[in-house]
């Protein structure tokens, strides 16, 4: 017989649902980054076969880091020059922006709800360690 007491969750049952919350905040994370970069990628390709009869790009991603590619494409899109190359282009920075996503939210997480300083520095430190790594050529 319920007597509209609430039982307070032990520290044990509190941590296992805070570790199934970050597991689904990952997998969203992750399944939502690559699902976007998925459809823009797909929306680029069918957008250039349909206009030119060919699946086929001819331009170059080497020598570029990830913040150049995407200012370069974000300024010819500006310029009026929307074409599906930036869908692709698009595609590629969401896919290459996931992990990173991911690796910040988890710094969110163990330092705001679970105060867990030992793996905030940890998981801060492969956060530099991305964002230096997105800038390298």
């Amino acid at each position: 017989m319920d007597s509209g007491e609430t039982t307070v969750p032990s520290p044990k049952e509190r941590a296992e649902q805070q570790q199934w919350d970050m597991d689904l905040l990952v997998g969203y994370i992750l399944l939502g980054g690559v699902l976007l970069s998925m459809a823009l990628v797909a929306a680029g390709l069918i957008w250039r076969w349909a206009a030119t009869g060919n699946i086929g790009f001819d331009y170059r991603l080497a020598g570029m880091n990830l913040f150049e590619l995407a200012v370069h494409d974000i300024r010819l899109s500006l310029d009026g020059a929307f074409r599906p190359r930036l869908l692709i282009t698009s595609g590629i920075i969401v896919l290459m922006l996931t992990p990173y996503f991911r690796v910040a939210a988890s710094v969110v997480y163990f330092a705001g709800v679970l105060k867990n300083w030992k793996y905030t520095a940890f998981t801060g430190f492969v956060l530099i360690v991305l964002t230096y790594s997105l800038f390298l050529r």
